[in-house]
């Protein structure tokens, strides 16, 4: 275990690799689950205010489920979610000509039509973050890749030795900052180091 400030992170943050393999895995990260992506508090305005953008980039059916659920819903597990069309894809997702799975959010983002790129859960995928139950200050940061749907990325990782902290540097910025991910480059080296 890491600590960095009050969050804990797992070793295999550090330890394990992964790179996400689009061509294998379809996005199916975008509809496998008990409940659409989780959205932190502070999220649902940038969501909101996103939301023209990445219209253009819905389903059809996406954009019904819009109307009908709102742009949030309100899960008693998981709190703040995206809603699902049916409880399978996220509305905001759409697949392309290939099948893959494409977040409206990312689209809009990626042509500069917003400065949101999507929820932080999504962007930092494999990586879970909980809090305490105990102490509500303190967040754990946590590996978990689903075992059948994140195997070709874990091959891919492992080809391309990337660790996931490198692999999701960019999310872990923006969740973090730039002092954490340094903090916790400088801990992924030292381990690396004591271990050869």
């Amino acid at each position: 275990m890491i600590a960095i400030d009050n969050v804990l992170i797992s070793d295999s943050v550090v330890e394990e690799q992964f790179v996400c393999d689009l061509q294998k895995c379809k996005g199916a990260c975008c509809e496998d689950g008990d409940a659409g992506a989780p959205l932190e508090v502070n999220e649902l305005q940038p969501l909101k205010d996103s939301l023209e953008a990445a219209k253009p980039f819905m389903s059809a059916e996406g954009l019904a489920e819009l109307q009908k659920q709102g742009h949030s819903v309100y899960d008693k597990e998981f709190g703040w979610v995206t809603p699902t069309i049916g409880n399978g894809i996220c509305i905001y997702g759409k697949r392309d000509e290939k099948g893959i799975i494409l977040c409206a959010f990312e689209q809009a983002y990626r042509q500069g039509l917003t400065q949101w790129k999507k929820p932080i859960s999504c962007h930092l995928y494999p990586i879970r973050i909980s809090e305490s139950k105990k102490h509500t200050d303190v967040e754990y940061v946590n590996y978990e890749p689903r075992e059948s749907l994140c195997k070709p990325a874990c091959s891919l990782g492992k080809k391309l030795k990337m660790p996931v902290y490198i692999f999701l540097k960019d999310a872990l910025i923006r969740k973090y900052g730039p002092d954490f991910y340094e903090a916790l480059a400088a801990t992924a080296e030292n381990m690396r180091l004591t271990q050869k």
